[in-house]
């Protein structure tokens, strides 16, 4: 993976302290570990579901519902019968 960015980042962290150089690996070992932990979830089906169903119950999301059902009301029906 030697992309013209890689090769440019590599170039920079060349320039660096090393007190620089440890808090970049602490930075960049903190960013995968929360990206790993988010990928995870999302690949979790019962994480999701839970997900879902918490969406499903939350009076927020319930009323921005029908407030979207009720706006594009008219719009379903205007010139569209049933094929």
């Amino acid at each position: 993976m030697n992309s013209p960015h890689l090769l440019k980042i590599e170039r920079d962290l060349r320039a660096l302290s090393l007190e620089e150089l440890e808090w970049i690996l602490k930075l960049i070992t903190r960013q995968v570990q929360e990206k790993k932990q988010i990928s995870d979830k999302f690949t979790d089906v019962k994480y999701m579901n839970e997900q879902l169903a918490a969406m499903a119950s939350d009076l927020d999301i319930k009323t921005e519902i029908t407030f979207i059902n009720n706006e594009f009301g008219v719009t379903e029906m205007d010139g569209l019968e049933k094929l």
